[in-house]
């Protein structure tokens, strides 16, 4: 269960931080596969940040008991590899995420809603200021996303809100192979690794995800997975 930002210990003996004595204290977790990003990220958290002396944040040991108020993703690699980091720090540590990437796609979007993903920092901007800034507002509850990723993001919510005005639909008019496929879309898989997942050719599982669309009036693969999510097919 995470703490409130007001019952957060302010005293809490750690490795380095940011804010003098007095300063609210944010336990934060550093995951990622990647050992330079990992040390990187732990060197900016600890580095002086201008304007926010107020926080202090702690840098928790790779291992041990302590939960942390934030995690700090680093996802490099292919999707499957960034959906891997982040269901990982999740599942283990059930703490909001600021993620640390590169320019996330259209598809991108639903793995940041799925796996608690609060804040967004393009990896070519980051700064010690500017991660400490989204470490501070997710501890407090808020986030921190670059304009073109809220925007996606608030598009996604208003499509979803219209297409919940539809009639709902017969679950049952789904296939078991149509069921999976949309689930393994869901955790962010692509054509190629789909098919190799299910021993189908590319050709296959385009083939079915065409008819899901055109059988449901869906116009792409998002929002076959947001459709399917929403009358409970996954």
């Amino acid at each position: 269960m995470q703490t409130s930002p007001s019952a957060r210990p302010q005293g809490i003996a750690g490795v380095g931080g940011v804010g003098g004595v007095g300063a609210k204290a944010v336990r934060v977790a550093v995951r990622t596969d990647d050992p330079l990003s990992r040390a990187g990220l732990k060197a900016l958290l600890r580095a002086p940040a201008p304007g926010h002396e107020a926080v202090r944040v702690i840098v928790l040991p790779d291992t041990g008991p302590e939960r942390p108020d934030v995690v700090v993703v680093a996802a490099t690699g292919t999707q499957v590899e960034r959906r891997d980091v982040l269901s990982r720090a999740a599942q283990e540590l059930g703490a909001p995420i600021v993620l640390i990437a590169d320019l996330l796609s259209a598809e991108d979007l639903l793995m940041v809603v799925r796996y608690q993903v609060m804040g967004v920092v393009p990896r070519a901007n980051v700064t010690a200021e500017l991660l400490v800034r989204g470490v501070a507002a997710v501890a407090d509850g808020g986030g921190l996303m670059p304009p073109r990723l809220a925007g996606g993001l608030l598009g996604r919510l208003h499509r979803s809100q219209l297409d919940s005005r539809d009639p709902a639909p017969d679950v049952s008019a789904f296939s078991d192979r149509e069921i999976e496929i949309l689930r393994l879309l869901a955790d962010g898989l692509d054509t190629g690794e789909i098919a190799e997942r299910l021993n189908y050719s590319p050709r296959t599982v385009k083939n079915i995800m065409y008819a899901i669309n055109r059988r449901h009036d869906l116009r792409n693969r998002a929002h076959a997975v947001a459709y399917a999510m929403r009358v409970g097919v996954i």
